[in-house]
């Protein structure tokens, strides 16, 4: 027999502050986002899923003493990095507010989802096409490649260069043709490209690229000189973990039967399914059925979805102690599909066969629900995967339901998957149902 050997998580490069400090940068670049989400927890019925309406602004900006214009940027951060999430009309705290004072693997998670989500942050110049703008996104990471590995400053013609390079390469990959006189696209039979083309796509790309720089900057990503741009500490440390793939490892097992019902299901992650079992069992067994179900269940109504997922595969092991508890959450509709799928499971049906027990409606929010689990502590491998677990079989008709389902995590979700997925299309799909999600568009 041979022992598996572990890959040792890398080292951040030298220099890279600690996680608290790099958690305290977050939370200043988030502080008046985090202000908005405790207004808007706090007033119920204050939230809309469009823009804040006008006479909510209002009341927000006279009671925490910001601009309307600060309000408007707040709220949209806030809703971003999941510290405020919409139930219908009414605001609710998101599990990263609840524990953004004392969890900085939460604060800097929520960075990250803001910075994945930047081009959302900052409004694309306007009068520019949507396909330009897609191709500077997706051009971006090459542009966060270079400032990270350069470790400074990094001047904008070098930036442009490259950013250039990037929308060519993948304008060559797409079999594109340049538009200009004589192309297909415009119908005009006159000849080659005009010679002002180059020039006209160099003025888009400089445009395009300050758009990038100030929206990474407006997450706090990067800093902008006369001239240059550099990564903050945070941009460095959030583009190291994207190239270097890194995956917080779990605490340990040991020691998890003493440990709450939340940080028990923490800890046992990324068990396989034998082992996360019998550490479920030695947990129960030292707590009455009753208080242990209901514990449980508490961890499962929370905004972790990945914890709501194992506190259901938890409950497995109770078994028929737990039925009436199951069946009593069948209202909740957070619940209801991890209800249904363990009661059809309890009753003796195939666990390949029990999703057939949901409706359409209930199948795509448990798919949103797994995908925020999965973007929260998983890789991003994963999240792709994940799409084919979709019941829809097209992509195109999983965005259309997705967006019709009102999950409170849905956008981001899509920014997300749209950030990890390799095809450039489906990615600029994907990015354009999060922006239509978080506008309230259609």
């Amino acid at each position: 027999m041979t022992t598996r050997r572990t890959r040792p998580a890398p080292r951040p490069p030298e220099g890279t502050p600690p996680r608290a400090e790099l958690a305290r940068q977050a939370r200043a670049v988030l502080a008046d986002a985090v202000r908005i989400a405790h207004w808007a927890a706090d007033a119920p019925g204050q939230g809309t899923t469009a823009p804040l309406a006008a006479h909510v602004l209002e009341r927000a900006a006279a009671a925490l003493e910001l601009s309307p214009a600060q309000v408007r940027a707040g709220w949209d951060r806030a809703r971003l990095a999941g510290l405020i999430e919409l139930h219908g009309g009414t605001a609710r705290p998101g599990w990263r507010l609840r524990a953004w004072d004392r969890d900085d693997s939460a604060v800097l998670r929520g960075w990250v989802a803001l910075f994945d989500a930047w081009s959302l942050v900052h409004a694309a110049p306007a009068g520019i096409e949507a396909g330009a703008v897609a191709e500077a996104v997706e051009a971006v990471p090459q542009v966060l490649s270079l400032l990270q590995l350069s470790a400074g400053p990094v001047t904008v013609p070098a930036l442009l260069d490259l950013l250039g390079q990037r929308v060519a390469e993948l304008r060559e990959e797409r079999c594109e043709v340049p538009l200009g006189p004589g192309s297909p696209a415009t119908g005009d039979p006159a000849g080659p490209v005009a010679p002002a083309e180059p020039a006209r796509r160099a003025d888009l790309n400089a445009l395009l690229l300050d758009w990038a720089l100030e929206g990474l900057a407006a997450v706090g990503a990067l800093t902008l000189g006369r001239g240059h741009a550099t990564l903050t500490p945070l941009g460095n440390w959030a583009v190291w973990v994207k190239l270097e793939q890194i995956c917080v490892a779990a605490q340990s097992p040991a020691g998890n039967i003493e440990q709450s019902a939340a940080d028990m299901l923490l800890g046992c992650a990324r068990l396989t399914p034998g082992p996360a079992r019998d550490e479920y069992r030695a947990w129960l067994a030292a707590r009455t059925v009753g208080s242990a179900v209901a514990e449980l269940l508490a961890v499962a109504r929370g905004e972790d979805a990945l914890l709501r997922g194992l506190a259901f595969e938890a409950l497995r092991v109770v078994g028929a102690p737990a039925e009436p508890e199951v069946r009593s959450v069948l209202a909740e509709p957070s619940l209801r599909p991890y209800a249904l799928l363990w009661l059809a499971e309890y009753e003796g049906n195939d666990p390949d066969d029990a999703q057939d027990v949901l409706s359409r409606e209930e199948a795509t929010w448990l798919w949103v629900d797994t995908a925020a689990a999965v973007a929260d502590h998983g890789e991003t491998g994963l999240l792709v995967r994940h799409l084919d677990t979709a019941v829809q079989g097209t992509v195109p008709a999983l965005l259309d339901e997705v967006r019709a389902v009102g999950h409170p995590r849905t956008v981001q979700v899509l920014v997300a998957l749209a950030a990890a997925h390799p095809d450039p299309a489906l990615a600029k799909a994907v990015r354009r149902a999060a922006f239509q999600v978080h506008t309230g568009g259609t």
